[in-house]
């Protein structure tokens, strides 16, 4: 038997368990892709909501194309809900911490039960960030663990005060007025990496007045858990992030930064079956892209808030008659559930003063459109995702945060990175307007322009062979394959 429990000449076989959301989903899946590519079996698994979206979304045989990548599913403990809206993020959070973990060491079992030369037992798991109960599975089989933390290092170390503003009595907040007395102003002198940062900036799980809200009280429990994994992994790269790097380093376990993790997929990946696997629980509409073909370049505006965002039906008014009033080409993705609680309907008027210059659809390939020479600008919630995507993209944006760690992101975006520039949170159509001028025409916009190119440079160069993410993928590699480790203790 090797150190990892297996019969000797077996594949190692790797467990990937994302969060289940979009948003978290899609960079797993990239990472699942790259440890095939260096030689793993791969299962991954989803919730069982999750697995009928991806089958629902992209076909009945989409997820059977490969002998050594599989897909399983353990339910999420929620009521059935709607399969074309995203659960409700406190609800999902609450009941995975408390319901996958016995269905996972089922799953565990089964595999390692029925492990053949072509099913190898399960040699290592890498868990979500915040999916930390994988932690608890994987010492309970003695297998290495490694988390993969899929938003930014920043938001990482943002998440990391929770306990300290607890402990200080600044959070929850005493009563609702934060939102307009300027408690969320107040700068955080005892981060050494963030530079004048403030309640606002830091994820927005702290925005209660209620010692048990269900989101401040998850993130508190994930990370005093993720220590306790034996190696973190990153969607980020050592230049756009180093100093927080840095600090974090001296306070968790080795960390690993592979990203931004598409274009080391894109310099990697060429197996056809393989790059045919996706992620999206949205229909894809590839129609947009001919439509940015007959676009000059660099004068669409892309409009997309990600896979959770919720707005009201005036501020989806406000963002619209921005768009039409900035005179700006635009391709605008809605997806259903984007309105709280009402279909997005935009009226007759902005449809027809808008028909010529306008696309409007449900959702996309967005790193194929930001990629695409007509955009010219993107306006985001600042997801992480969505930030990596528009830096590989070489496209500056115009944010308008709307949780977790998007305020986060939108900061760094506005006063470290250079390359974006935020949307009060009360939108008014006129801001709107006055954003997308100076983006694609101002003198400010040109800077930032100027700096997602060079953002855009040095991702690349990450992500080239011998550049830092390439090299720390073959670091992770190299430790997960590790023959002479004892027991459990693999890294």
């Amino acid at each position: 038997m090797s150190s990892f429990g297996m019969v000797e000449n077996q594949k190692p076989h790797a467990m990937l368990v994302p969060h289940p959301s979009q948003g978290h989903i899609t960079p797993m899946l990239k990472l699942a892709k790259l440890l095939h590519h260096k030689g793993f079996h791969i299962t991954f698994v989803n919730t069982q909501h999750n697995h009928s979206r991806l089958l629902k979304s992209q076909g009945a045989n989409s997820l059977d194309r490969l002998p050594d990548f599989h897909f399983r599913a353990i339910p999420d403990g929620m009521p059935s809900s709607d399969s074309d809206a995203a659960q409700d993020v406190p609800s999902l959070c609450y009941s995975i911490s408390h319901n996958c973990l016995a269905p996972l060491y089922d799953l565990i079992l089964d595999i390692n039960s029925n492990s053949t030369h072509d099913l190898p037992e399960v040699s290592c798991i890498i868990g979500d960030g915040i999916m930390t109960f994988t932690i608890v599975a994987a010492r309970r089989f003695r297998i290495p663990i490694a988390s993969f933390w899929t938003a930014s290092a920043c938001s990482f170390l943002g998440y990391m005060q929770y306990d300290k503003l607890v402990q200080l009595g600044l959070v929850p907040f005493k009563d609702e007025k934060f939102l307009t007395n300027g408690d969320l102003e107040t700068t955080i002198e005892w981060i050494p990496p963030m530079q004048e940062i403030r309640l606002r900036d830091i994820p927005s799980y702290i925005r209660t007045t209620n010692k048990h809200d269900i989101m401040l009280n998850f993130y508190l429990q994930q990370f005093e858990a993720i220590h306790k994994t034996d190696a973190i992994i990153m969607n980020t790269f050592d230049s756009l992030e180093h100093h927080v790097l840095e600090a974090l380093s001296s306070k968790l376990p080795p960390i690993y930064p592979i990203g931004p993790i598409n274009p080391l997929v894109a310099e990697l990946i060429h197996h056809h079956k393989l790059q045919q696997i996706n992620s999206n629980l949205w229909k894809e509409q590839s129609q947009c892209m001919e439509w940015l073909d007959s676009k000059d370049p660099n004068s669409v505006v892309y409009v997309n808030f990600g896979s959770n965002t919720v707005m009201s039906p005036q501020q989806l008014l406000e963002f619209a008659w921005g768009l039409a009033n900035s005179g700006k080409p635009f391709l605008w993705f809605m997806r259903p559930g984007i309105v709280e609680g009402k279909p997005a309907v935009l009226p007759a008027e902005f449809m027809a003063e808008t028909e010529e210059r306008g696309m409007l659809g449900s959702w996309c390939n967005q790193e194929e459109v930001l990629n695409h020479p007509s955009v010219g600008a993107f306006l985001t919630h600042s997801g992480w995702n969505s930030t990596m995507e528009s830096m590989i993209g070489g496209v500056a944006m115009i944010s308008w945060p709307f949780f977790a760690d998007q305020p986060t992101n939108c900061r760094y975006c506005n006063t470290e990175w250079g390359n974006g520039m935020e949307i009060d949170n009360n939108v008014k159509r006129d801001e709107v307007e006055k954003l997308v001028r100076e983006l694609m025409d101002g003198e400010k916009g040109e800077a930032m322009r100027g700096n997602a190119k060079e953002w855009k440079r040095k991702a690349e160069e990450a992500c080239k062979l011998g550049g830092s993410s390439s090299t720390n993928l073959d670091r992770l590699v190299s430790v997960l394959l590790t023959n002479n480790a004892k027991n459990r203790h693999l890294f």
